[in-house]
């Protein structure tokens, strides 16, 4: 997760970073380790919703966390972000099962 903040905040002037959240957003599956292990300031969370966003409907996520749902506002700084992205992945959630 840390590694993948650091993309999304490089990528509007890292050519690294650019082409490593392209390869990213045209994954099959993306798997996210250790979410919410450290706090996020809201342009963090803004960068990480938009990343979700696109990738709801074309790949599969996968998360790892060892803070539950309702602790990620607190770490996000933003509850409606944190609500937009809960809103994706339990949807997805749902129409897995």
């Amino acid at each position: 997760m840390g590694e993948l903040i650091n993309i999304l905040k490089t990528q509007e002037y890292l050519r690294k970073s650019q082409l490593q959240l392209k390869a990213v957003k045209e994954a099959d599956l993306v798997i996210i380790d250790d979410l919410m292990y450290i706090a996020m300031d809201q342009r963090e969370a803004n960068l990480f919703f938009h990343l979700i966003n696109d990738l709801y409907e074309r790949s599969s996520i996968i998360l790892t966390s060892n803070k539950g749902p309702e602790q990620w506002g607190e770490l996000m700084g933003d509850k409606g972000i944190t609500t937009a992205i809960l809103d994706r992945l339990l949807i997805e959630l749902r129409l897995s099962i």
